[in-house]
């Protein structure tokens, strides 16, 4: 919270306004986007952040005991790179394939819009697909 304050005394010469109506209002806007993103600066400095859409690890164990090695290789090799996405993409990747949520579930449980969610489960599975064409491309290649 100091660091917010200093930062908001720092800057003030910066804050402007066109009309003197709702000056207030405009000020107090301005101080709660410096508070808001001071915090969230502070829990990334020191790695506060919790993991968004992390699901236990009983979840990825593969649940069909009749698969093939190389099926259960596979499975281990996806899920690998799953948790390798970027926190936003693995979050709504895992709400969307995993939970089952619906675009607007996961907007309003993640604060994003609807188009970020789909937006970022579309990006998710381009990066999933890039890597598995990649993994066949190397297998072939060894063979």
């Amino acid at each position: 919270m100091n660091d917010g304050f200093i930062k908001i005394f720092r800057n003030l010469h910066k804050f402007e306004f066109k009309t003197d109506v709702n000056v207030q209002m405009l000020l107090m806007g301005w101080m709660r986007m410096i508070m808001v993103n001071t915090a969230i600066d502070h829990l990334r400095q020191n790695n506060f952040m919790p993991e968004i859409g992390e699901l236990s690890e009983h979840v990825w164990e593969s649940q069909d005991k009749s698969q093939s090695s190389d099926q259960q290789l596979l499975y281990k090799e996806l899920i690998k790179e799953i948790k390798k996405l970027p926190p936003g993409y693995r979050a709504v990747f895992n709400m969307y394939v995993m939970d089952g949520y619906t675009h607007k579930e996961i907007s309003e449980q993640l604060g994003i819009s609807i188009g970020t969610s789909k937006s970022n489960l579309s990006k998710a599975r381009v990066v999933l697909q890039n890597i598995i064409k990649k993994n066949e491309l190397v297998r072939v290649c060894n063979i």
